[in-house]
């Protein structure tokens, strides 16, 4: 029971942290008079992966050097991350997503397992049912879609619109839309599926955690 608290305490704690950086990067982004605090703010992710990193390298003292003068270095072009910290906000948000949506299709070439019929590989011990397989594959199509669909509205409000509208969408709604996502493949799922070849959501989050530790069943 303690394991349980404590595991929901961290998503918890997780998805607040989410929150409170979206909404943070909305205001930074909006900013009308922008300042290095807002340029911190956008290059904050990346500062953090590369300090993660870092810490997880063989050579971490040399590596956390590395990363401190990395940050001396952004500082000195403090100056020119306040005229183009946006560009920043811009990359991660679109980079991200199109990191993702390739990584989705890329698992549907031919001879390539689909992204979701792994995570459901998972859930059912290697064996999918045709009806599942079928399915996973067709949602794994679905993200495909929704990672590009979200990459080419972000381009394209990010050109065609004030910078506080690109960044309602990009920041505010981003978490959103991906909880609606969520939220309407699981009725899919309910709708389309046999019980038998439903999973959960938490079976989902573990199946995606053991995904990236890269202990995941070839799915038959």
């Amino acid at each position: 029971m303690t394991a349980t608290l404590l595991r929901g305490a961290r998503w918890a704690a997780l998805a607040g942290l989410c929150i409170a950086y979206s909404v943070l990067s909305h205001f930074a982004a909006a900013d009308t008079h922008p300042d290095r605090l807002d340029a911190a703010v956008a290059i904050a992710p990346l500062l953090a992966l590369a300090c993660l990193l870092a810490w997880r390298s063989p050579q971490r003292p040399w590596m956390l050097l590395l990363c401190l003068a990395g940050c001396a270095a952004l500082y000195g072009l403090s100056g020119w991350l306040v005229q183009h910290y946006n560009w920043v906000f811009l990359l991660q948000h679109v980079g991200f997503q199109a990191l993702l949506g390739l990584t989705f299709g890329r698992s549907l070439r031919a001879g390539q397992v689909p992204m979701v019929s792994r995570f459901a590989a998972i859930v059912h011990g290697g064996h999918l049912s045709p009806a599942l397989a079928r399915y996973t594959r067709q949602v794994t199509w679905a993200w495909t879609l929704y990672f590009a669909a979200i990459t080419s509205v972000s381009l394209l409000l990010f050109w065609l619109a004030p910078v506080a509208v690109w960044s309602v969408f990009a920041n505010l709604l981003n978490l959103p839309l991906l909880v609606l996502m969520f939220a309407a493949e699981y009725i899919a799922r309910l709708c389309l599926l046999a019980p038998s070849d439903r999973a959960g959501p938490l079976e989902a989050i573990r199946a995606y955690r053991q995904a990236s530790s890269g202990t995941v069943p070839p799915a038959s």
